[in-house]
């Protein structure tokens, strides 16, 4: 039987809607990816409930050119190990700031990060650090991560540094709310913080 006038545009339109449909999923799960903050460790830079974009090239090509992280971004990895042998759901994701490279020192002394002996300063926080932490140094293919809510994030000062193979983007930009629309910098608006879980979900 011989197709229909109508039966090859149709054919047309519907490679077109799968081919846009296979670049949207590459583009996810290569490229960017939409997140929310479904906690309060990252207080004040990042509210809950915000939507972000992570950004996934970036630090897949550092890895390949042997090239760290840049300090203070903003990260968001898988759960490493060690809390996923403590129960911690494998399927979900971190988020965290960088404040140490393979290599440096970090210290806690006072409520003062200090890195590589040199204070670090962090006038945006919301509290003075209420712990301590001994000088320890961060190995070779791994970084110090703390969340911005210091005093309330599960993050290396508890569980150890983050090896590099465990990052998945660097948060670089929020598309909501609108009023804070933008790239992802320091915050000094003042919050309240309301959790200790450090999650954060996909967009889904």
């Amino acid at each position: 039987m011989a197709p229909t006038p109508n039966s090859e545009p149709k054919r047309n339109s519907w490679k077109g809607l799968l081919v846009w449909v296979a670049l949207a999923l590459l583009l996810r799960w290569q490229v960017i990816e939409p997140r929310w903050i479904p906690s309060g460790s990252m207080l004040p830079t990042l509210q809950l409930q915000d939507r972000i974009l992570v950004e996934k090239i970036t630090p897949r090509l550092n890895r390949q050119r042997h090239k760290p992280i840049g300090l203070d971004q903003i990260v968001v990895f898988a759960v490493p190990p060690q809390l996923v042998e403590a129960g911690y759901d494998a399927n979900a994701a971190l988020i965290k700031r960088v404040v140490g490279r393979p290599g440096d020192t970090i210290e806690v002394r006072g409520g003062q990060l200090l890195r590589n002996n040199t204070p670090v300063p962090e006038n945006w926080k919301p509290a003075a650090m209420d712990y301590d932490q001994g000088t320890l140094s961060v190995p070779e293919g791994q970084y110090w991560v703390l969340g911005d809510n210091r005093n309330a994030s599960l993050d290396s000062h508890i569980w150890g540094a983050l090896p590099d193979e465990r990052v998945i983007g660097t948060a670089v930009w929020r598309y909501w709310p609108l009023n804070r629309f933008g790239p992802i910098r320091f915050s000094h608006q003042d919050s309240e913080v309301s959790q200790i879980a450090a999650a954060i979900g996909s967009n889904d």
